[in-house]
């Protein structure tokens, strides 16, 4: 009972005796590094780090296990390849224009005794061409349906494919996926069905491919599809509010794919029709109250006809609103103001003269209190005689 339970414990003691067994729980010179993904034409880094390295140098190999770096040391011809960084507890080397064939495992090692190693699995995502779009013919008549086809090579892993038309998202059949002859990328595919309006006339049908080498990056292909459809059109005044008198221009302004080339006038109850023209108006030198009365225009293309109907009332000719006359009442109102400031400037003038002559004339009337009375005049004259002075007074 005791031998068979003891062999356990045996074996245990014996592996801490060998070599390096005391580290079995935490090896420092076990290297370590970590697994990248780079896009093709990159540069991706390569980085080993050991805690302990024994006075031993770290190597990097590739997938065919040829040796690219001991140390500092270039192991390989191959200029892509470059020292990024050599210490006694790190390698660091990189890869420019990665290539898919430069995808794999890589291999650090350490050579010490045993050699330890470390592995980098190396992904290269394969970029995936810009998509072309197929399946589209000259022009779409309305309410048509058509397929467009969508294809995008070189991608890695497959990309997705997505249709929209303008803003709005076209749900397309899922994508399908075939492997390039390489055997490493992918050729991508999709197809979406849909029915053509005249609101899609000049819309654009785009194509476009999501995947991760892109990094958000828009990638696509654009379609514009051309619809045709039947004319509309509608009849607009000119003067919106015709008067007896005045011209008027009925315009019948035609839509649609084709254009109307034909313009046919008529006035119900009036036989023969107005006009034909390829000239989408009509016109009226001078109204008459006659000429009231329901016109109707029809416009033709290709694709079809479109009648607009638009009803005439000749309005009395008394004078409307106008730009003119708005212009003219605006130069009035200013000459009255003018004058209306003009009337206040002599008001003001004639009330500052009155005041300004009334205390002139109160002036004159306290100088002549001291004056001779008005109605009598007393003249002193003074004459000499030899035997003394005589006064004479004179009385007027």
């Amino acid at each position: 009972m005791g031998g068979p339970s003891a062999l356990p414990l045996l074996l245990l003691l014996a592996s801490c005796g060998a070599p390096g067994g005391a580290n079995l729980s935490q090896d420092d010179s076990q290297p370590w590094t970590s697994d990248e993904t780079v896009v093709a034409g990159g540069t991706v880094v390569l980085k080993c780090q050991v805690k302990d390295h024994e006075d031993s140098s770290l190597q990097w190999s590739n997938p065919a296990q040829q040796t690219l770096y001991f140390g500092e040391k270039r192991a390989l011809r191959d200029n892509r390849i470059q020292l990024v960084r050599s210490t006694p507890h790190e390698l660091s080397i990189s890869i420019s224009n990665v290539a898919l064939a430069d995808e794999g495992e890589y291999t650090c090692s350490i050579f010490t005794m045993p050699v330890r190693t470390a592995k980098s699995l190396v992904t290269v995502l394969g970029i995936p061409q810009k998509p072309i779009i197929s399946g589209y013919k000259s022009s779409l008549r309305e309410k048509e349906t058509t397929t467009l086809n969508c294809q995008s090579s070189g991608s890695k892993p497959a990309a997705q494919l997505t249709w929209r038309k303008g803003d709005q998202e076209l749900h397309g059949e899922p994508t399908r996926v075939q492997e390039d002859p390489n055997g490493k990328t992918f050729t991508v595919s999709s197809s979406v069905t849909f029915q053509v309006s005249r609101d899609d006339d000049g819309a654009d049908i785009v194509c476009s491919v999501n995947h991760e080498s892109l990094k958000g990056a828009d990638r696509s292909a654009s379609q514009r599809i051309e619809v045709l459809y039947t004319p509309t059109a509608k009849i607009r005044p000119d003067p919106p509010h015709p008067r007896e008198g005045q011209k008027l221009l009925l315009h019948c302004e035609g839509r649609g794919n084709p254009v109307p080339q034909q313009y046919l006038w008529e006035k119900e109850g009036s036989v023969p029709p107005l006009k034909m023209t390829q000239e989408s108006a009509l016109i009226f030198p001078f109204l008459n109250k006659s000429d009231s009365g329901t016109y109707g225009c029809t416009a033709t293309s290709n694709m079809g006809s479109y009648k607009a109907y638009y009803t005439l009332n000749v309005n009395d000719p008394s004078p409307v609103p106008s730009s003119s006359s708005t212009y003219h009442a605006i130069i009035g109102g200013i000459v009255a103001f003018i004058v209306f400031l003009l009337l206040i400037l002599l008001i003001f003038l004639g009330h500052y003269l009155i005041r300004h002559k009334g205390t002139y004339l109160t002036h004159e009337a306290k100088g002549s209190d001291d004056a001779p009375d008005a109605d009598t005049a007393i003249i002193h004259a003074e004459g000499g005689q030899s035997g003394g002075d005589d006064k004479k007074e004179y009385f007027i």
